[in-house]
């Protein structure tokens, strides 16, 4: 059946809440519902509601295409049929009928989610041959990101003439190129859920049975991951995963780490990026006051294959299982026996370095006066890799020292430094990763290691500052990619 007209109000009321100068454009629609009419039938007159998508690429880009009947260049979209249960079905329906783009390489931002971003409000003229009048088009514009391994377009040919992939600017309606400029959006996917892999450091995962019958639910009846979506009020995504643990069951881990991203397809049909922290637990599942979903319980891998489950969260948990052995009762691997280096070679201590810039300026650290190196002076966020890989560590390192939320495959190593202290003492490398995005305030919370955090001018530096940081930080700004220090010549 068609969107209701309690949905359609509840959607142009949020809309009208962030864009109040629009209800005066809106002003006919708004009768309509009042009226109780179908809005979004063609036989509304004299206007009803079209939905559309639009869709940005990785270069920003807005995919348009050009209807023969009309002889326009539109972002692709259309009326809404009897079976579109919302309007976000309709615009989903239409791309995929127009552009052969499925639902399943669409990711909603996390900024608008389901959401209208734009409602254009534009005439149509007469068309007598199908005994139409002049009416007016309410235009429901969803803006989605086109994932990476979207398929290439196959176009509707008997209604679609072509398309074209625009920049921003070149939009062709004046209030969606506008939205556009404004949100400043770009093409890449970001998280919108957040869930939490928690284990009892023996190889048990604790699953949560989710409601079979009830309307509207991703993966109804399936043993899943507790977790949700992000809401207003959730600063960052580790914001979220806390709060959803505790909604649903009372439930508060103190030390949820970032894990990995991964993506579901969800209730409408699309890519739902999702952002996986793990933590470890070892209460009873029964004693927890459950809100929602069905049941709570224990699971070893080896029972994984027998459950309901969405195959995307059995391969997580196998994975996860897969790195972290029973025997463990921590988050990270254990150290296989030491290997005897072969001959001639030295063993160097490995350490990862956060490059974080934000408007021009570099974040730093003061290392604690009683610290056993360095000693009350600047540093950036560091550690030294265990037995994991490089970018992982840098994750952990920055959440546990300051509650920043970053996802590895948005590290990007930019400098290397080859360095020894003095004679005799072990060498180190020195890799500093750059964030292309993070979430969280920097904050103290390993005070015994560092005392505050402030943003300094790259070329500004505090005169106390770690001599291979401030040679690391030099030879980025300089565009270089390695250093060395301290080696005798």
């Amino acid at each position: 059946m068609p969107p209701s007209v309690d949905h359609i109000r509840c959607t142009v009321a949020d809309y009208l809440d962030r864009h109040p100068s629009e209800r005066s454009a809106l002003s006919g629609l708004l009768s309509a519902l009042d009226a109780g009419s179908d809005a979004t039938s063609r036989a509304t007159l004299p206007g009803h509601i079209t939905c559309s998508a639009v869709v940005l690429d990785r270069d920003r880009r807005v995919l348009h295409v050009a209807h023969r009947a009309s002889g326009l260049l539109l972002p692709p979209g259309g009326h809404v049929d009897s079976g579109d249960d919302t309007l976000l079905a309709a615009a989903l329906r239409e791309v995929q009928e127009e552009t052969g783009l499925p639902a399943a390489c669409l990711a909603l931002t996390p900024e608008f989610g389901g959401a209208p971003f734009d409602i254009g409000v534009h005439g149509i003229e007469a068309r007598p041959s199908k005994g139409e009048p002049a009416h007016q088009h309410y235009d429901f514009r969803f803006v989605f990101r086109l994932t990476p391994d979207a398929p290439g377009l196959s176009l509707q040919e008997e209604e679609i003439a072509g398309a074209v992939w625009l920049p921003q600017d070149e939009v062709r309606s004046p209030t969606l190129r506008a939205k556009l400029r404004d949100a400043a959006l770009d093409g890449t996917i970001t998280p919108v859920n957040a869930s939490a892999v928690i284990h009892d450091g023996h190889g048990r995962y604790l699953l949560h049975l989710r409601d079979a019958n009830k309307p509207g639910i991703w993966a109804p009846g399936c043993w899943d991951l507790i977790g949700g979506g992000r809401e207003p009020q959730d600063a960052t995504l580790r914001d979220t995963v806390t709060r959803e643990l505790r909604e649903e069951a009372g439930l508060t881990l103190a030390d949820l780490r970032p894990y990995k991203s991964g993506h579901v397809i969800g209730a409408d049909g699309t890519h739902v990026p999702i952002q996986l922290f793990s933590g470890e637990w070892r209460g009873d599942p029964a004693a927890l006051p459950l809100t929602e979903g069905v049941l709570l319980a224990w699971f070893r891998p080896e029972q994984l294959p027998y459950l309901t489950m969405m195959p995307s969260t059995r391969a997580l948990l196998q994975h996860h299982a897969d790195e972290h052995p029973a025997a463990d009762t921590g988050l990270a691997p254990r150290s296989p026996t030491p290997a005897v280096a072969p001959a001639g070679t030295e063993l160097h201590i490995v350490g990862v370095h956060l490059y974080l810039e934000h408007a021009g300026k570099v974040l730093l650290g003061l290392r604690h006066a009683n610290s056993t190196y360095a000693a009350h002076t600047w540093h950036v966020l560091a550690g030294h890799c265990e037995y994991e890989a490089a970018t992982d560590c840098l994750v952990r390192e920055a959440h546990e020292e300051a509650g920043l939320v970053i996802d590895a495959a948005d590290l990007r190593l930019v400098h290397t430094v080859h360095t020894i202290d003095a004679p005799g003492d072990r060498p180190r490398i020195g890799l500093f990763f750059r964030a292309r995005r993070w979430e969280g305030t920097p904050e103290v919370r390993e005070p015994d290691k560092c005392t505050g955090w402030e943003w300094f001018a790259a070329k500004d530096l505090p005169e106390r500052i770690v001599p291979y940081t401030r040679a690391a930080i030099e030879g980025i700004q300089a565009g270089q990619s390695y250093t060395e220090l301290g080696w005798a010549r």
